[in-house]
């Protein structure tokens, strides 16, 4: 059934406008009777088109429930900044397997380092990404991209966290030794293409952000999320 977003459901009349509406009827072709699915903070509402328009598409809202597809937990990714259009696919990946939000982060190893104002240029467009994944995927929010902070700024967030963890290939603990299990936040910080410096994990260790190490082999930066993401939901019974 077709997925839709909206800020809130107040009581049982929903109004549908815009792009989402012109998509209802122009390329799904649906009409009065048809059902859809709305979702509004993590709740799903099961609608009926009661009229539509090009314009506007008017429903009838039953009863709320828990999206189920939505975790239990608050997983931010911190994502060091790849090179060329990685971080489109580590955003939609991402998003499918349960992260809650997206920041980008600026370390010393990455090659990629834009202006704060050319970044922010491309925002709507990452959050359109996170927008399509979470629909595709089921997702009861839209989880945000932010605009990317500095390495300090990442760890002074992620120390809120029930379980902060950055990814490191010369060692640290291992998921099942991070306490993740009793975390209902969670923040997991992932290198660029060219890791960390030793002074950078020196920082996090300052901040109570613990390394993570995922065992020998050394991944992609565009892999170890998925990797992550996968593990951390498996442990937290996400998956």
């Amino acid at each position: 059934m077709p997925r839709f977003f909206a800020d809130e459901v107040l009581g049982n009349e929903v109004i549908i406008t815009g792009d989402d509406a012109r998509h209802i009827g122009r390329s799904l072709r649906m009409k009065v009777g048809d059902e859809i699915i709305i979702c509004a903070k993590g709740m799903d509402y099961s609608c009926e088109i009661i009229s539509i328009s090009d314009d506007e598409v008017v429903l009838k809202a039953d009863e709320p429930q828990k999206c189920l597809a939505e975790p239990n937990v608050f997983l931010t990714l911190y994502q060091a900044m790849p090179k060329s259009d990685k971080l489109e696919s580590i955003i939609q990946k991402s998003v499918e397997l349960g992260a809650s939000r997206i920041v980008p982060v600026l370390t010393r190893r990455c090659v990629s380092r834009p202006s704060k104002k050319d970044f922010d240029k491309k925002l709507a467009r990452y959050n359109k990404i996170s927008l399509e994944a979470s629909k595709q995927s089921g997702r009861g929010i839209i989880p945000e991209v932010t605009s990317f902070l500095t390495l300090e700024e990442a760890f002074k967030e992620m120390a809120k966290a029930d379980c902060s963890l950055v990814l490191y290939e010369k060692g640290g603990v291992r998921f099942t030794e991070s306490n993740i299990q009793r975390a209902k936040s969670i923040a997991i910080l992932i290198g660029s293409e060219g890791g960390f410096e030793e002074s950078e994990i020196e920082l996090a260790k300052s901040y109570g952000v613990k390394p993570l190490w995922l065992g020998q082999r050394i991944l992609r930066c565009e892999t170890a999320p998925i990797a992550a993401i996968s593990i951390a939901m498996l442990l937290t019974e996400n998956l």
